[in-house]
């Protein structure tokens, strides 16, 4: 008998989509992708792009905001002092704490010195004027305290300390404690804003939009942002809301409106100077950066 010789084609192997084995096969870690028609996702993209926006187009003006901010916050001082020699009698120690504060903060020599000067102002007057009971007043003056405290840690950025190897609370510490209480105390004018006045459509909108800026600047979430749109909404406000200038000069309400005025100006240049050095190590960006 002679053999059969099986000429049948060999078994063709199933098709492998990685024959070198060099795929991961680790099983899934569950994350998956971001998904562009997410609202959430879309409101980040939106909030990032105007931020990023917000940073091309005032890379122009960057080098000058210290100096505007600082300029801005000690302006209501100046205005104080200027009507003390038009007006009234002139105090002498009064007249010179708030030009020599207020030069000081502007040139930034001896800021310590000039910021508590400043600060003894606003609280002496306070008490002196018999103001200090009044709520409007009273969130005014929180929030210029905070400008003054943003004017002091902005002096802390180039400031070295004089002892040199010896224990002490480093400039950065001590920098983010007085940012922290200087962005928290610039937001209660805005809270005067939403207690005082008639309502009306527009200004529930706006006190919503604003109230949610503010706990963001409180809390150091988006601060940049959610400072420099309260910047636009005061400036705005104060502009159309305090117009002494359309009012009669022998009018009562003139001294009142030019007064918050410039109060409110003081404390557009706190949020501008925060929105220069940013929250500071006590924010939740600052966290959200070791995360």
């Amino acid at each position: 008998m002679s053999s059969r010789i099986n000429i049948a084609r060999p078994q063709q192997p199933g098709f492998n989509p990685d024959p070198h084995g060099l795929s991961n096969s680790r099983p899934s870690t569950g994350y998956r992708a971001a998904n562009p028609d997410d609202p959430v996702e879309k409101l980040k993209a939106y909030s990032q792009l105007v931020e990023d926006n917000i940073e091309i187009y005032s890379q122009p003006l960057k080098p000058h905001l210290p100096a505007i901010g600082r300029f801005l916050i000690v302006v209501t001082f100046l205005e104080d002092a200027l009507r003390i020699v038009t007006q009234w009698v002139v105090d002498s120690k009064w007249l010179k704490t708030m030009l020599s504060g207020s030069s000081a903060v502007i040139l930034k020599r001896y800021t310590e010195f000039a910021v508590a000067g400043l600060l003894s102002v606003v609280i002496i007057q306070g008490f002196g004027y018999g103001l200090i009971f009044d709520l409007n007043f009273f969130l005014r003056n929180l929030s210029v305290i905070g400008g003054l405290f943003m004017v002091f840690s902005d002096s802390m950025i180039s400031r070295k300390s004089p002892f040199a190897g010896l224990p002490t609370i480093s400039e950065t510490d001590r920098k983010k404690y007085f940012l922290l209480a200087g962005r928290v105390l610039l937001i209660f004018l805005f809270l005067g804003f939403i207690l005082q006045g008639e309502w009306s459509i527009a200004r529930v909108f706006v006190s919503i939009i604003g109230l949610a800026a503010c706990v963001m600047v409180a809390i150091g979430f988006k601060a940049k942002w959610s400072a420099a749109f309260l910047v636009v909404v005061l400036s705005i406000f104060n502009v159309f809301a305090n117009n002494w200038w359309a009012v009669h000069s022998a009018h009562p309400q003139r001294d009142f409106l030019k007064y918050d005025f410039f109060q409110t100006l003081s404390i557009v240049g706190g949020l501008i100077l925060l929105v220069n050095m940013g929250p500071g190590g006590l924010s939740v960006d600052e966290k959200k950066k070791t995360f």
